[in-house]
């Protein structure tokens, strides 16, 4: 069958997370870019659809395209490496420390966003022809969104800092289970499925996602929008990084592990 119950998966996400911590600094930090960038073209991909149809759930159902994509190419997110690589270390694999797993995090942190940002900088030449022109209706709402999503947080302060907090332990709850989806079949369609399902719900709730983020904020930056880049790092991307690392493992990493993995003894029947 193309599905594979819990405990295949289950360990199968134990085997991918071992997998990643030996990977070569240049392959891991290549897959980052890589990831990085689709990830922002998918998030320029589902903004354009809102503002051409003005309806935003068309922007969420098509936003997992690229999500799909870097995932079905091999590329890794943040968000994903998060989830999978401390349960190489909590099951002990052989050879795995914490300090390679921070390591191997700030590697892919790194590689995704330089490739969002190579994004960011090259769709705000196309929008400005070669920064000619303002950057037109989509330009102006991408920028509106960094604005909204750090003066808009700042406005309530620490009400606003817990409140960008659980969008982001939220958000990876659900970017998470995406990542998990891909290794629950064996087909490329089935694997498509499951992914789709918890990356349109995240898109759609307006949760906040560090890779994400990653390309909307310098783009903004880069088209004049009214915020600064210590608006940017404390009022979204550290705060949204931590949600991230928090909600991933916790809420599926950890789960999964000990209930799928770690089952605990069946109890006997009187």
């Amino acid at each position: 069958m193309s599905y594979l119950v819990p405990s295949e998966f289950a360990t199968k996400m134990v085997d991918a997370g071992e997998s990643k911590l030996t990977m070569a600094t240049r392959d891991a930090l290549i897959r980052a870019y890589m990831a990085g960038a689709i990830l922002a073209l998918a998030a320029v991909f589902a903004v354009t659809v809102t503002a051409q149809t003005g309806y935003p759930i068309l922007g969420a159902m098509l936003f997992p395209v690229g999500f799909c994509i870097l995932y079905l190419m091999g590329f890794d997110l943040l968000t994903g490496v998060f989830v999978l690589t401390p349960l190489a270390w909590f099951d002990k694999r052989p050879g795995v420390t914490l300090s390679g797993i921070l390591r191997h995090w700030g590697v892919v942190f790194v590689g995704n966003f330089l490739g969002a940002l190579t994004v960011a900088l090259l769709m705000a030449i196309v929008f400005t022809y070669g920064f000619s022109t303002d950057g037109g209706k989509i330009g102006e709402m991408i920028s509106h969104i960094g604005e909204d999503r750090t003066l808009g947080y700042k406005e309530y302060g620490a009400a606003g800092m817990l409140t960008i907090f659980i969008r982001g332990v939220l958000c990876n709850w659900m970017v998470s289970l995406g990542v998990v989806g891909a290794m629950i079949s064996t087909t490329v369609g089935g694997k498509v499925i499951a992914m789709w399902m918890p990356i349109m719900l995240f898109f759609a709730m307006g949760f906040e996602h560090s890779v994400v983020n990653m390309f909307l904020f310098p783009f903004g930056l880069i088209m004049g929008a009214d915020f600064s880049i210590m608006d940017y790092m404390i009022w979204n991307e550290l705060p949204v990084v931590l949600g991230n690392l928090i909600g991933g493992l916790t809420l599926t990493g950890l789960t999964l592990y000990t209930t799928h993995v770690k089952t605990a003894p069946k109890r006997a029947f009187p």
